[in-house]
């Protein structure tokens, strides 16, 4: 802790100094000098165009135009496939989780279904059962009772 407070006093002291060093002293600018001739002026401090340095200008501009509409139109497209790709891959994915539901709503049914055969086999043997069951009591019985109705 007493390091970092050491540590923070040092480079306080160096902003201080550089702050100061700014604001006592100037340092020289350099620039290029100008390398074409100034414009000429009229009385009123406008420059003056000829015809021919307006029909470059004009031909500039319309280029410079040209140039910002096809760049706007390139990325405009670029926008209108990006925005198809991610509809295409949103349906997609919507299609995978839709299919990916009805396979196992499939596989829950056939479950189902399983367990519905299974659950009719066993009522079908246990009714048949209790059929011969009841037919063997039911002749025992009658035997039974008609051997004891002789006696």
């Amino acid at each position: 802790m007493l390091k970092d407070n050491k540590l923070l006093k040092f480079y306080g002291r160096i902003m201080s100094t550089v702050i100061l060093m700014s604001f006592l002293m100037t340092f020289p600018m350099f620039g290029e000098p100008l390398m074409e001739q100034p414009p000429n002026l009229n009385e009123c401090g406008m420059r003056l165009y000829s015809d021919y340095e307006i029909d470059i200008l004009i031909d500039d501009l319309t280029l410079a135009a040209l140039e910002a509409i096809e760049q706007a139109a390139g990325e405009a497209a670029k926008a209108a496939v990006l925005s198809m790709v991610e509809r295409e891959a949103a349906a997609l994915k919507e299609a995978a989780f839709r299919q990916s539901e009805a396979q196992r709503w499939r596989m829950e049914a056939e479950a189902l279904t399983q367990e519905i055969t299974k659950t009719q086999r066993i009522g079908r043997k246990n009714t048949i059962i209790g059929v011969l069951v009841g037919m063997l009591s039911g002749l025992l019985l009658g035997v039974g009772g008609a051997l004891v109705m002789r006696n």
